[in-house]
């Protein structure tokens, strides 16, 4: 069978359920008894195997396969989801996820995963006794072990019925694997078959004789049961009861279960005995199926490379409606008029579903924090509260595709440098455990993203020194303009530099990044108490509401996310403070920028000027400008290799004119 053109679906299936598994396994660490984890875990371990085994992918099926036999220790309650056992089975999916990877860049995915399985069966051999219950009395009934006593209870206390099958074939039925397999399908289209002797696997390779029993979970009744399996043909005898679980008496603060008391506590019951309480049962159970039914959400994968053509042709859309509101303007048309104000509408509407359809919640890239949260704090020996608000923010896809790996410097700087090991923490006052939040809300134009730490806050006197070192002079500079200098390119406080920071490089990388998105990132910092970075992001790049201005005789255009106010400019305003110029506005010191020297750009002094306000982060600077030539939705376009170089401008847009304007990086200016 040709499998290539499923490749793309099995690629992003298999990333979409280890990440799933990377968080199903975080939260089986914390709740090992948690049997609604545990089933989900085995569920998406049994699909990448299959999916992997349907592909030809046999190393990625055989690690999968071995990782079962583990779920199914836990299951059995042979082997508990400690530490050292989830450990193990990260290093086995990270090892899945680089097979992937592999499979994507057009390798095998064939990697060496002895070792791996190797500790898989170690941790096979090795069960933790004083866990494990007696289940030496489990033959003489059901063959239950404590995992189904527990699933059954609960199936139980929500109203399902639990029903013994005894399923006799003909003998002189000649495929009784496929028979059997008609009978399961029947059986689970209305509920779950919890247990089967023989089991499963033996039915399936027909290593079994004509008859079977079966442990079935459902809200159909005994008679209703019954007849379905009557109904498949080679179907000889069928006895049906129900089961019922005792709870033992409680005396003298014993535990509930002890371990005798499982096979005790399963009872059969005669048929006809709980054939009337089945049936109210039934009703109620429909009539909940009836009030919680919900309308399925149904989506449709769709290639990045087409959402990338579709907003290309919707900015050029934007870009024609806007010439056609020129044109209509400058020869007067009326006529046009109307059904130009209908096409800016539908384009507008267009435009928001658009921008609607690329953006992503957050939560696609905070999901894997947590696992990296708990290696690390492993690794160091550190406790650490990991919380995370906001993940359902949206940005746009683009933003989203690159904002992942300044997140992983930021947190693993506040793992690292921020909070301080446990005995520090108790002498300082603080509670032995270290919180990390990582919180992110919509502002305006702009999603803001914190990495925020309660540790021990920065030494402004190592960054003092180490700044003089690199030849910056501090003199002047308030405490968070000299914390902001570890922004700089080679900086680091770290005297041993490890594995996981202290090369100088993470804070560089990261205000890198974060600028080529055209964003800001600022730091704020009390000594003791903790740091706070704070991300500023655009929600989307391609199109965006910007003032167009007039500096010389070159038209600029600011993006409003930016500008805070326009005021009129008069020479008065101007006092110099360090020999740099500032205007005083409502009481308030501002730094200001004179455009047209910071580009080079000729232009005479004219008697009326303006200085837009502009606010990036923290910081405020006034921007002088000649005039102002009003708001437009503009589409940003790249520069492109020759011109990217210019970090004073984020790209270019085209006017409704056909002139090429630039847009200014506001960030770069300041």
């Amino acid at each position: 069978m040709d499998t290539s053109q499923y490749l793309s679906m099995f690629l992003e299936e298999s990333m979409d359920n280890l990440q799933t598994l990377n968080e199903t396994l975080l939260e089986l660490e914390q709740s090992p008894e948690d049997i609604d984890k545990l089933n989900e875990i085995f569920r998406v371990a049994h699909t990448i195997k299959g999916m992997a085994a349907t592909m030809g992918f046999s190393k990625m099926a055989e690690l999968t396969h071995n990782m079962e036999n583990i779920l199914s220790k836990f299951r059995d309650g042979e082997l508990k989801a400690d530490q050292n056992v989830v450990t193990t089975l990260f290093k086995c999916l990270d090892t899945l996820e680089q097979m992937v990877n592999d499979i994507s860049e057009g390798e095998d995915g064939n990697r060496d995963v002895s070792s791996l399985i190797e500790e898989l069966n170690n941790l096979n051999s090795s069960k933790i006794h004083e866990e494990v219950l007696d289940h030496s009395e489990e033959e003489d009934n059901l063959g239950l072990n404590e995992y189904d006593i527990s699933v059954l209870k609960q199936a139980m206390d929500k109203g399902f019925n639990v029903i013994k099958i005894n399923i006799t074939l003909d003998e002189t039925t000649l495929l009784k694997s496929a028979r059997a397999f008609l009978i399961f399908k029947s059986l689970e289209d209305g509920g779950e078959i919890i247990k089967s002797n023989p089991p499963a696997e033996d039915i399936e390779s027909e290593n079994f004789e004509f008859s079977m029993e079966l442990v079935y979970v459902t809200t159909r009744t005994l008679d209703e049961t019954r007849l379905i399996v009557e109904g498949i043909s080679e179907v000889k005898e069928v006895i049906v009861s129900l089961v019922e679980l005792k709870k033992p008496k409680v005396t003298n603060n014993k535990s509930l279960c002890e371990p005798k008391s499982i096979s005790e506590n399963v009872i059969e019951k005669d048929e006809n005995e709980k054939k009337e309480a089945a049936k109210p049962l039934k009703e109620i159970k429909e009539k909940e199926a009836v009030t919680s039914h919900k309308k399925t959400h149904q989506s449709v994968r769709v290639d990045l490379e087409r959402l990338d053509k579709f907003m290309n042709m919707v900015s050029e859309l934007v870009i024609h409606r806007t010439r056609l509101e020129q044109i209509s303007s400058n020869h007067r048309l009326a006529d046009l008029n109307e059904t130009l104000e209908q096409v800016a509408r539908t384009t507008s509407d267009l435009q928001d579903l658009v921008m609607k359809i690329r953006m992503l919640p957050l939560d696609v890239v905070f999901n894997r924090f947590p696992r990296m949260i708990r290696d690390l704090s492993l690794e160091l020996s550190k406790n650490i509260d990991f919380i995370i608000e906001g993940q359902d923010t949206e940005l746009d896809r683009t933003v989203i595709d690159e904002i992942g790996e300044p997140l992983i410097h930021l947190i693993r700087n506040a793992v690292d440098h921020g909070i301080e090991p446990e005995d520090d923490r108790i002498k300082a006052g603080k509670k032995p455990d270290g919180t990390i939040k990582l919180i992110a809300y919509q502002e305006g134009t702009k999603a803001v993203i914190k990495v925020q730490d309660d540790g021990k806050g920065i030494d402004v006197n190592k960054v003092r020194k180490k700044a003089e070192k690199l030849g910056v002079n501090t003199e002047g500079m308030s405490y968070n303009e000299i914390v902001n200098l570890i922004f700089m390119q080679g900086f680091s406080t770290k005297e041993e530099v490890t594995d996981i920071s202290g090369r100088g490089v993470g804070m560089d990388v990261v205000k890198t990044k974060i600028a080529s998105l055209g964003g800001t990132v600022d730091l704020i910092s009390e000594q003791g108490k903790g740091s706070t970075f704070i991300i500023r992001l655009p929600l989307t790049l391609q199109i965006i509401k910007a003032l167009l201005v007039k500096v010389g005789d070159e038209t600029l255009a600011i993006s409003l996310g930016y500008i805070d106010r326009v005021i009129d400019f008069t020479n008065d305003l101007i006092k110099k403070t360090n020999n740099k110029e500032v205007i005083i506005y409502r009481d308030n010191v501002i730094p200001l920028i004179r455009v047209n020297e910071r580009l080079g750009i000729y232009n005479e002094e004219k008697e009326k000027s303006f200085v837009v306000i502009v606010k990036v982060g923290e910081k405020v600077v006034g921007l002088l400008v000649d005039s102002l030539l009003g708001q437009q939705e503009i589409v940003i376009k790249p520069l492109g290799k020759t011109l990217q170089g210019l970090r004073e401008y984020i790209g270019a847009t085209i006017l409704g004119d056909g002139l090429v304007t630039l847009i200014l990086d506001v960030a770069a200016l300041i």
